[in-house]
């Protein structure tokens, strides 16, 4: 074995292991990711204060505090609407009721044995009755499910502290996220040092243009969903709206939710074909803009996958990580493909590609 490539093997195996750690202790290091993902967020917020002279760990704060108080504002405005969105819907929630009943076909009514409203509400009210006599072993069993769901108490403590601690860590990995880079590049033999700070250049620009243009394009499509639908009529349109630009996150999972949301409100409130259809028409459009102005504009041609690919880097995240996994599956098939660009080089630039 030649000298030089132990040190690439012992890298390889300690990448492994780390991968084996994280994937059995996903619970313990995932706060730690969430924070180092906010840190690479936060710190071209932190870094032009710091050039001015103000002192980092106060730059820090200043950026925290600014950041809770947007987030009190919008909190505030949200809440205000949704209260009296769900107002309104409580209101016309028996209405909405009637409407779903008579809109189910029969032999399905026949099925569950509710052809009648009067059988409807004798199975509610059994429901409650059975709910209210419930025994102490029922929430015996219930805790056991929920400890098994967790592996242990302890487990589950130490995972909601680890997401409670969340701002510590990313005060600290702000606070030393230079001599973090530093001392990731030490790592690193000279003589591919600069190919290291190259790609890894060439991959810190692309995932931050993601993260915060993904997050800006979030937040203007949910004020667009929340306007269109206000205006078509829509119940809880501020709320369908949000939740669909929040889940936008993950591509097209939030306009196919707000979609069946909507279409589904437009139904019970208007009970015709004219307004369900609007909705649609208005995520279509909405959609066509997100990707022919909103995202070119804000995200830029950085990360550049086709939508085939980026569709399958979902399907596959979400079957082997669930939600984590299509969460990470955009920006990880962006950083491979900056890998795989490199190594397409390699290949064209190799003797064998050039017939040397």
């Amino acid at each position: 074995m030649k000298k030089e490539t132990l040190p690439a093997i012992l890298a390889g195996l300690l990448s492994a292991g780390a991968v084996v750690v994280i994937y059995f202790l996903g619970s313990v290091f995932l706060p730690l990711v969430i924070a180092l993902i906010l840190a690479f967020l936060f710190d071209p917020l932190v870094a032009p204060l710091e050039k001015r002279g103000v002192n980092r760990s106060l730059a820090i704060l200043l950026v925290f505090s600014a950041f809770l108080l947007l987030a009190g504002a919008l909190a505030g405005f949200f809440t205000a609407s949704l209260r009296e969105e769900f107002r309104s819907v409580q209101i016309n929630l028996p209405e909405y009721a009637n409407r779903l009943y008579d809109v189910i076909p029969p032999q399905i009514k026949a099925y569950f044995d509710i052809e009648t409203p009067e059988k409807v509400y004798a199975h509610i009210n059994k429901a409650l009755t059975d709910l209210r006599g419930a025994s102490a072993e029922v929430f015996k069993e219930t805790f056991v499910i929920v400890k098994k769901a967790f592996a242990s108490t302890l487990a589950f403590i130490l995972a909601v502290l680890g997401y409670l601690i969340t701002p510590v860590y990313l005060y600290y990995f702000l606070k030393d996220l230079s001599k973090l880079k530093s001392g990731v590049v030490g790592m690193v033999p000279e003589r591919y040092r600069d190919r290291f700070l190259e790609r890894s250049g060439e991959i810190n620009d692309l995932l931050s243009a993601f993260v915060r243009g993904q997050l800006s394009v979030c937040a203007i499509l949910a004020v667009f969903y929340s306007i269109g639908l206000y205006f078509i009529g829509i119940d809880l349109a501020v709320v369908i709206g949000t939740l669909a630009g929040i889940t936008f996150i993950i591509p097209y999972f939030g306009t196919i939710l707000g979609i069946v949301l909507s279409v589904t409100m437009a139904i019970l409130k208007f009970h015709d074909f004219l307004h369900p259809l609007l909705c649609v028409g208005w995520f279509a459009l909405v959609q066509a803009l997100e990707g022919g102005v909103i995202t070119p504009r804000i995200v830029g041609d950085k990360v550049g996958l086709h939508p085939v690919v980026t569709i399958l880097a979902l399907l596959i995240g979400g079957q082997l990580f669930g939600i984590l996994g299509m969460l990470l599956a955009v920006p990880v098939t962006a950083v491979l493909k900056v890998f795989s660009r490199s190594l397409l080089d390699y290949y064209r630039n190799s003797p064998y590609y050039r017939g040397a």
